[in-house]
């Protein structure tokens, strides 16, 4: 399904007004305290209807060349449509949509981003299929694992005010601080089951995955592989928490943002290669 430049862009713009559509409801709910009738179901449609049209921008990318569209607006785009979607799964059974308020207007960030690059700059090379699952992997690694980094960010804050004995209107909101603590560690488990079958399928598809334009790529990917399973490693058999695996979490995911997007920066719209 190809879109026109004006559908595209059309499009990019109602995925964000309905991704901050979603948040806009949970902070109004924080704020004002019951605002709301029934806030979970409207903000399970509201987030619905933004994923199925941000997932006709990810389909358009597809179709123009039948491979995933990997220039770094794209990408980014992409990862975001999957965190959202990891969000919305995970608040079928657990009561977390508060988390909306912190994804979403980022998932909006990234979709107009995007607009007025319906029809990227074609790439260099033609992706083979292993090359697209090597990707794919890579996505869902990076996109859970972000979401950890976003639940340290409020576990922080969460444990930091609860220790105040302040806690403000969007901390009370909040799951308790020990569910909290065990999504993340939750997260990351996942996070990093597939960030090693994206490292190992590298190993195995890409011909020198040390290359000159991936070895830092490679080598900070490694990096953060280490660091989030010394962190799993640290919680299961010392009892790593609270601010420790904080820590840990942003040290590794320092070390997989600098990989994945930060290279792709300097290589697309710093040195423009595509």
């Amino acid at each position: 399904m190809v879109l026109s430049n004006t559908l595209f862009d059309i499009f990019s713009c109602l995925a964000a007004i309905l991704y901050l559509g979603s948040a806009g409801l949970v902070a109004s709910n924080i704020l004002y305290k019951k605002a709301f009738e029934n806030l979970r179901s409207f903000v399970l449609i509201s987030a619905s209807a933004s994923i199925i049209v941000h997932a006709l921008l990810i389909l358009h990318g597809y179709s123009l060349g039948n491979m995933l569209a990997h220039d770094f607006f794209n990408m980014l785009s992409l990862v975001f449509f999957v965190i959202s979607v990891f969000f919305l799964i995970s608040t079928l059974n657990k009561p977390v949509e508060v988390l909306a308020v912190i994804v979403f207007p980022f998932s909006a960030i990234a979709v107009l981003l995007n607009i007025g690059n319906a029809f990227p700059a074609e790439p260099s090379t033609v992706l083979s299929s292993a090359l697209q699952v090597h990707i794919i992997l890579s996505v869902l690694s990076y996109s859970l694992l972000t979401i950890a980094a976003f639940q340290a960010i409020i576990l922080s804050i969460q444990e930091k005010q609860l220790h105040d004995r302040q806690p403000g209107h969007f901390i009370n909101a909040l799951p308790p601080l020990q569910l909290m603590e065990n999504l993340l560690f939750q997260t990351i488990t996942v996070g990093v089951f597939l960030l090693t079958f994206a490292l190992g399928s590298g190993f195995i598809f890409l011909d020198d995955i040390f290359a000159q334009h991936l070895v830092h790529k490679t080598v900070l990917s490694i990096l953060a592989w280490l660091v989030f399973s010394t962190l799993l490693w640290g919680r299961f058999y010392i009892g790593w928490r609270g601010q420790t695996a904080i820590k840990w979490t942003y040290g590794g995911y320092l070390a997989l943002m600098l990989a994945y997007f930060g290279s792709k920066f300097v290589l697309q719209l710093v040195l423009g290669l595509n």
